[in-house]
């Protein structure tokens, strides 16, 4: 299936960074998001393609094709810490948390879960693959799953997680804002001495004006009477 967006002509790129600060594996813990906006101009589509060729996954797609206008989305990895620094010690539980910290990313941007068309999810242990797929099915509804890559990997820089997840995804570009027409906004004392010449209140001013030098006259010497 296609997804298209034929509004303005640009694509505008969010990088979403996440770093997490403070003691890890504690309540202590805090997280710190940095965002940065860049625009492009590029032409719309986006295409979800499984091809005749290759096998149909289960939960994802094999192909994904964006081109702009529109937002594309970069989440850094979460994990199953919430807002607060807690680490559930089940994987179920925090593959959930995971995807509900996904989905508070997207709607931070005014997305959803359906705007995805990337993950990367990383594992401590293979073997949580079932679980993980069964919990992304529950977040991922729409009919076009995203584009997907597993990961089993040694660790994490977070002690006691269990899973990392990244997301990639495409969103509607935003309408650019009308130029404003307002005039700039004359200074105060200005409005006032204004306000009081327009109602005769105007004081004159104390100054008092410099006079004019004089030239000095020359006197023409007086002539004897003969």
């Amino acid at each position: 299936m296609r997804r298209s967006n034929g509004r303005d002509n640009f694509v505008r790129f969010i990088a979403v960074s996440t770093v997490y600060t403070g003691t890890t594996g504690t309540e202590s813990g805090r997280r710190r998001g940095t965002v940065i906006v860049m625009e492009v101009p590029l032409n719309a589509d986006t295409r979800f393609i499984n091809p005749d060729n290759m096998f149909v996954p289960p939960g994802y797609t094999q192909v994904v094709e964006t081109t702009g206008p529109g937002r594309i989305v970069y989440i850094a990895g979460q994990m199953g810490i919430d807002k607060d620094g807690r680490l559930p010690g089940d994987f179920r539980a925090q593959a959930i948390q995971t995807f509900e910290n996904l989905k508070s990313a997207l709607a931070a941007v005014g997305g959803s879960m359906d705007d995805i068309v990337k993950l990367n999810n990383y594992l401590l242990d293979i073997a949580y693959l079932p679980i993980i797929r069964d919990v992304r099915v529950s977040y991922l509804k729409g009919d076009n799953p995203p584009a997907s890559t597993t990961l089993q990997v040694s660790g994490f820089a977070l002690v006691g997680a269990l899973l990392e997840v990244e997301a990639v995804a495409m969103l509607p570009a935003k309408a650019a804002r009308p130029k404003s027409t307002t005039t700039k906004a004359r200074p105060a004392k200005a409005k006032a001495m204004i306000s009081k010449a327009k109602s005769g209140k105007a004081k004159p001013s104390s100054a008092k004006p410099t006079p004019t030098p004089r030239k000095p006259v020359k006197k023409s010497p007086a002539r004897k009477s003969r």
